[in-house]
């Protein structure tokens, strides 16, 4: 039998980098494809390509073969910081529709039958996200479509030229809607960090006597899943036989102010926290996992604060407070 081959695109990225060491645990043979390489190690693929995906001769040279399975989470993106400050909005846009629109098509003329595509909770209505208390995600909830940002506008727009490809040209796709994913390896300085990365961030750099920014009220209320479970829920959705799109996030919604204390107790430390003005989107967000149970039997169960204990180890060996030294904050 031939060996299974994997193309990741967005192999450099945080939730890529991941997903290629659980494709080559499998046995794939993997290639990758990015702006850069993965940050903080050494990519695991076999072959890793760097180059734009925005330039529809590469993706044709990175699609060279019939795949058995592509997973396409290339785009531009970030946290609260890029996303909703209003001044990227330009690019977002532009970039991650031609990545999508290019890659869909290469696929496409290689006969590869077999796409995943990473969307986002950022499709859901914001009018359905104003009670931070009683968020409504449940994947039907997507229209009338009215998205809080133009991230979201354009995951939506990618969502229905994926299910138009399956209809028109026979190409079997599958999309989930991810929630927060977060975890060790994650960008969590610069400006693209989320929420849970930079509250690690800012716990750890912070003397046990000091305090922290929060931007907002801090009532705001979300879930984040580990990365883990996110790659877990990517490879079932993949091999199952449902298109979506689906949640793929946790049920175990907090208040960032939760968020960020649940690390000072990872941390040991009693912070001050004071809230400032900033981009902070919906007042609420939750996954809603009955879709997901129903169709593949499974659905994401790690306490946040099992995977918060890693990512805050993790984060605190590079930026943690030294008595002795300035720390990075």
């Amino acid at each position: 039998m031939d060996r299974r081959l994997a193309l990741v695109c967005g192999a450099g990225g945080f939730i890529g980098s991941h997903l290629v060491k659980r494709l080559k645990r499998e046995g794939f043979w993997v290639r990758g494809v990015d702006l850069k390489y993965p940050e903080f190690s050494e990519t695991e693929a076999d072959d890793f390509i760097i180059g734009d995906l925005r330039d529809p001769y590469l993706c044709r040279d990175v699609v060279d073969r019939s795949f058995h399975e592509i997973y396409q989470l290339a785009a531009d993106m970030g946290g609260a910081g890029f996303i909703f400050t209003g001044e990227n909005d330009a690019e977002i846009m532009h970039n991650s529709a031609t990545i999508n629109l290019n890659i869909l098509e290469a696929a496409y003329r290689r006969n590869c039958r077999r796409i995943f595509y990473s969307s986002s909770a950022c499709i859901y209505p914001a009018y359905n996200q104003e009670d931070p208390d009683n968020p409504i995600c449940v994947e039907s909830s997507a229209y009338p479509a009215a998205p809080d940002s133009e991230y979201g506008w354009e995951k939506l727009f990618s969502e229905r030229l994926y299910l138009s490809y399956q209809r028109n040209r026979g190409i079997t796709v599958r999309i989930a809607r991810y929630h927060n994913i977060f975890g060790p390896e994650g960008t969590y300085v610069g400006g693209r960090e989320k929420a849970p990365a930079a509250l690690c961030r800012k716990v750890a750099a912070a003397p046990p006597d000091g305090e922290i920014e929060i931007w907002g009220d801090g009532h705001q209320t979300r879930s984040f899943l580990y990365i883990d479970e996110c790659i877990e829920g990517t490879i079932r959705l993949m091999r199952s036989d449902f298109t979506g799109p689906v949640n793929i996030g946790s049920e175990e919604m907090v208040t960032i102010g939760q968020l960020a204390k649940m690390i000072m107790q990872i941390a040991g430390k009693q912070l001050r926290i004071r809230y400032v003005p900033g981009p902070t989107g919906v007042r609420g967000r939750n996954s809603d996992n009955r879709l997901i149970r129903e169709k593949l039997g499974w659905a994401p169960s790690q306490p946040l604060i099992a995977g918060l204990q890693i990512t805050y180890d993790w984060i605190n060996q590079r930026v943690g407070w030294k008595s002795n030294q300035l720390a990075y904050a």
